[in-house]
């Protein structure tokens, strides 16, 4: 009795689960929400999240732990730790963990692999025991590349998740979310080696000394162009089916200038009347990207083109005001029914914050302001006002300037007072002097008439 709940009570959940979940506040998303336990679609290069559905709620995850396992390995490649040419030896400790029900490739212990088609056969071919033996050979055994996968997660920001085991075969204490599957596969994505192995949906083995050639097939059928659900804008992703986690999918697309990673958890398959499948991580996730590529795009919101804002100057050659610009754009990732009119421009200029005056010469880039925008409540920026051409001095205004400013100076002052009066005490010397010297003149006058008088007198 035991066992058959054990059987029947996850699928009850799921099934609660997509019955009774909403879609949230944050947008308002497609017609039709994600037929999923939990869904995400979010932007790569801003990390904008533009449309969840309990994002942050935990849910097995399955082999979508291969993900952080092929990261790891692409890490250790990248650091020289290992060499995607070297030979390895399957082991048999490579299939201790590994149930009945698991899938592999078949890789028999003993048998020898380039650790670049292992690494194929754990993503692409899903191989349960190339994981392990990838785990073995990078950390030493599983249970040390776990605490790596742990440690790796944490550090990338994840809070909701925990690995058990590096291939994602059911534990009822390994899971993760949507929004940190997003944030593991943003980072894997920035991996060149990643991004190949991940966007390819089928890849030959060649013989080994123990098997003939092997054709790995993803399960991630976005990226087959030989199935009915291949999206052209898929390019790569990781996609999972257990019985306890549903059907789910993580990946990557690209169109319209939008770079989006799409996540789908926990969904279920459709058997249809006609004998047709839907699978619905696959067909969700599409339905997702077809949204978010027609209802989103980036959009300069502030250029750098042209100038926005002009201040008056001083003795500048032919101009009374300089232009200025942005230094930089600002380009935002906006629902496509939001207008740019609906930012706000907060203008700030330097000097006229200061109270001062400005004055030619000003070249072309010089700081002179700053601009934010706001729209509710959001604020984006400062970005520097730069001067948009040169404005160059006036040169005789420059000097009626300098004379002026000479003339109204503190020393120009005391030395024109200076001048005043040594001109006033010269004058004032000099009429003394003159009233000194008539005086003395009709004196000389006034002796000489008496001398003459008295000589006349003698001559009677």
């Amino acid at each position: 009795m035991k066992s058959i709940i054990k059987i029947i009570l996850p699928a009850i959940i799921l099934t609660l689960s997509l019955l009774f979940s909403v879609t949230p506040a944050l947008a308002s998303g497609p017609a039709n929400a994600p037929e999923a336990a939990a869904s995400l679609l979010a932007e790569v290069d801003s990390g904008m999240v533009l449309y969840s559905r309990y994002m942050d709620k935990k849910h097995p995850v399955d082999s979508l732990a291969k993900v952080m396992t092929l990261l790891l390995t692409v890490n250790a490649c990248e650091t020289g730790a290992v060499k995607k040419d070297e030979i390895l030896e399957m082991t048999e400790s490579a299939y201790y963990n590994i149930n009945a029900m698991s899938t592999t490739c078949k890789i028999l212990p003993g048998e020898e692999m380039s650790l670049l088609d292992l690494m194929y056969c754990a993503f692409v071919g899903n191989a349960n025991e190339a994981c392990n033996l990838l785990a073995e050979r990078i950390s030493g055994s599983p249970e040390a590349f776990i605490t790596k996968m742990n440690a790796y997660a944490d550090s990338l920001g994840c809070r909701n998740t925990k690995f058990i085991n590096a291939h994602g075969q059911y534990n009822e204490n390994q899971y993760s979310t949507a929004m940190d599957l997003f944030i593991i596969f943003r980072e894997a994505m920035s991996h060149p080696l990643f991004v190949e192995i991940s966007g390819t949906y089928k890849h030959a083995v060649e013989s080994t000394n123990m098997s003939g050639p092997r054709t790995l097939v993803a399960e991630n059928e976005l990226i087959n162009p030989n199935t009915k659900y291949f999206y052209p804008p898929c390019t790569a992703g990781k996609a999972s089916a257990t019985f306890e986690g549903g059907y789910s999918l993580v990946s990557f697309a690209e169109a319209n200038g939008l770079t989006l990673i799409a996540v789908v958890l926990g969904s279920d398959t459709v058997y249809n009347e006609d004998e047709s499948v839907d699978m619905r991580n696959l067909s969700e996730s599409r339905k997702l990207y077809e949204w978010g590529f027609s209802q989103f795009s980036w959009r300069t919101v502030l250029s750098p083109d042209l100038p926005i804002a002009n201040t008056p100057i001083m003795h500048g050659a032919g101009a009374d005001y300089v232009n200025l610009r942005p230094e930089s754009a600002i380009r935002l990732l906006l629902n496509n029914d939001v207008s740019t009119d609906e930012f706000v421009k907060t203008i700030t200029i330097y000097h006229v914050e200061k109270g001062e005056t400005l004055y030619a010469p000003v070249s072309a880039g010089d700081v002179l302001g700053e601009v934010v925008l706001s729209r509710k409540g959001e604020k984006y920026g400062p970005v520097l006002l730069i001067a948009n051409t040169d404005v160059e001095l006036h040169r005789v205004q420059y000097i009626r300037m300098q004379i002026n400013e000479i003339l109204h100076s503190k020393a120009a002052r005391i030395t024109m007072w200076s001048l005043i009066v040594i001109v006033l005490g010269y004058v004032a010397l000099v009429i003394r002097y003159n009233v000194v010297r008539r005086k003395r003149l009709r004196l000389i006058k006034e002796a000489k008439r008496k001398l003459r008088e008295e000589r006349r007198d003698d001559s009677f």
